[in-house]
């Protein structure tokens, strides 16, 4: 078998570990990035998660008892986004595992295999890109009303992985030409261990930061969703308190402006975090990069 694309000497998760801590913004991004899971999945467990609507506090200011204030409804703002991130974030990593793991096994095997069942799975690409994503969403809003995550998880999942399994095949075709392949072959180790245990794991570096990159775009689109009113308001959401505040014109009271700004900097925190991250592990698990 062939050497990863670590560094010499050790694993591929040493050294996306190496990659993260050797760089300050990678390190910052890290943090970032943990800061914003505590957050969303700890914080739930901290606070008080009842948060009853008070019609006498509508767009309350920033006080001691309320830090961010109150939206529309009288509800503390706080509350809302400690217990919205929860959501997009489950949804996108969910969203982003289903996409890699579609593009990793059909970009494999159409790399690896070629002739019928790579054009076909071309041929599968191609149809799946033509899929419009907003007229899709659309279209099972109206029939589901009540989309659960996993099902926004499934459909971002189901239409965003061809872009990534082309990549996928591109890189397959490289690595299927390299000497431990051709051993491989000789050795007649069947072509699912060649693909699974052979080129795949020369792969890892680049499958994991593809991996961060489809979360980065699996929340945008969830958020966009809640934003455009495509998804069911059934539970706190920061997709949800953007639609909310632009509904309820929050951005023309100046009280109102942490209701609407506060899920806003918790996206962005989170997206700058993971982005930092992936720029630092390129670095480390790239040998193109890694000595320059």
């Amino acid at each position: 078998m062939a050497v990863t694309t670590a560094a010499p000497g050790i694993g591929v998760w040493g050294a996306i570990w190496q990659g993260i801590t050797r760089s300050t913004s990678g390190f910052v991004g890290l943090c970032l990035v943990l800061s914003v899971l505590l957050f969303s999945f700890v914080g739930p467990l901290l606070i008080e998660t009842d948060n009853p609507t008070d019609v006498t506090k509508i767009w309350g200011p920033m006080t001691s008892e309320h830090w961010l204030g109150t939206n529309h409804e009288g509800k503390d703002t706080f509350t809302q986004l400690v217990l919205g991130g929860r959501e997009p974030i489950w949804v996108g990593v969910t969203a982003a595992l289903i996409t890699v793991a579609i593009a990793v096994v059909l970009g494999s095997l159409a790399g690896y295999l070629r002739g019928r069942i790579d054009h076909f799975l071309l041929q599968l690409t191609d149809i799946t890109m033509t899929i419009p994503f907003i007229v899709l969403m659309l279209v099972i809003a109206s029939f589901y009303r009540a989309a659960s995550p996993l099902m926004v998880s499934l459909i971002i999942g189901l239409v965003t992985w061809p872009y990534l399994m082309r990549s996928i095949r591109a890189q397959v075709l490289t690595l299927k030409e390299r000497e431990f392949i051709e051993a491989a072959r000789l050795q007649d180790l069947g072509t699912a261990r060649i693909i699974f245990v052979e080129v795949l794991p020369n792969m890892a570096g680049y499958i994991f930061i593809n991996f961060i990159i489809a979360i980065t775009n699996a929340i945008y689109a969830v958020v966009g969703m809640y934003l455009l009113g495509l998804l069911p308001s059934t539970a706190a959401n920061w997709g949800l308190m953007i639609q909310q505040a632009w509904d309820n014109n929050a951005f023309l009271l100046p009280q109102a402006a942490p209701f609407l700004v506060a899920p806003m900097v918790m996206i962005m925190l989170f997206q700058i975090g993971l982005v930092t991250m992936t720029r630092s592990l390129e670095q480390a698990l790239n040998p193109r990069l890694r000595d320059r």
